[in-house]
């Protein structure tokens, strides 16, 4: 393992159809993996945290003139480095102004049964969140609050959606997110005697008065329209955050943080 910057295998490609290029493209244009199971990660931060956290770098994308970005990041000798001219560059990344860096990573593995099998369990359920900036949020403050991972109900956005990763600062490489049906995760976390909790605006038991202690799944609804009623009349319980200003709801991405704030604190 070696920087960057030594390596006598960066390739210059300047065709818009190379195929790597094009893997690129899609998955960023995506947010979903790829046919081969690897993620699209944009700006240096994303790609340093990657490699930290274990994530195997099939391809590194820099943009004509900008090596030095990789001075000191330890990239194998497996892993592909392609210099791209700027239009090139640009035409398979998403944001406007653009780190002159990019990769495809190998997705980490993640299984529901890991997350069922943490001790003291605390789980978020995200019940079809489709802000990615939202999501990415949840798993950076599950991350820090000691969660045990994050399951993704259907219509959730997608945790490789780029925005999310940026939101996640590299926490979704680390914490498991893993999807499931509603039925799937309801029979699992009776299974397990994992209490599940519904977070509502009101006519819930108030977060400072809930018991936090034993083990919990929360379940964190959509922006708009919050948990349906279904799935809070599945819930074991409700939990409220008293807010005694005038505003009609938090948004979820705070909701969800101050209840893993506050699970944290009790325990």
């Amino acid at each position: 393992m070696q920087s960057a910057s030594n390596h006598a295998h960066v390739r210059i490609v300047q065709s818009w159809q190379n195929a790597r290029v094009k893997e690129l493209r899609t998955a960023l244009r995506k947010g979903e993996k790829t046919a081969s199971g690897l993620i699209a990660l944009e700006g240096q931060h994303l790609v340093e945290e990657a490699i930290f956290s274990g994530l195997r770098i099939a391809t590194v994308f820099v943009r004509s003139g900008s090596l030095d970005i990789l001075s000191h990041l330890p990239i194998l000798d497996r892993t592909a480095i392609l210099e791209l001219p700027s239009d090139i560059f640009a035409s398979a990344v998403t944001t406007e102004s653009p780190q002159p860096i990019a990769a495809l990573a190998e997705a980490p593995a993640f299984s529901l049964e890991k997350i069922l099998a943490q001790p003291h369990s605390l789980i978020v359920v995200s019940a079809g969140l489709q802000d990615p900036g939202n999501l990415g949020t949840i798993v950076r403050s599950a991350e820090a609050f000691g969660a045990s991972g994050i399951i993704a109900l259907p219509g959730t956005v997608s945790i490789w959606n780029p925005k999310t990763l940026r939101a996640a600062a590299g926490s979704a490489f680390r914490l498991p997110v893993v999807s499931a049906t509603t039925q799937t995760i309801f029979s699992a976390l009776r299974a397990k005697r994992i209490r599940t909790v519904a977070t509502t605006v009101d006519h819930g038991t108030p977060a400072q008065q809930f018991d936090l202690t034993q083990p919990t799944a929360i379940f964190i609804g959509n922006e708009g329209s919050g948990l349906s009623p279904e799935l809070v009349q599945q819930c074991d319980e409700c939990i409220t955050i008293p807010s005694p200003g005038p505003v009609e709801s938090l948004n979820v991405a705070i909701a969800a943080s101050i209840l893993l704030y506050e699970t944290s604190r009790q325990r």
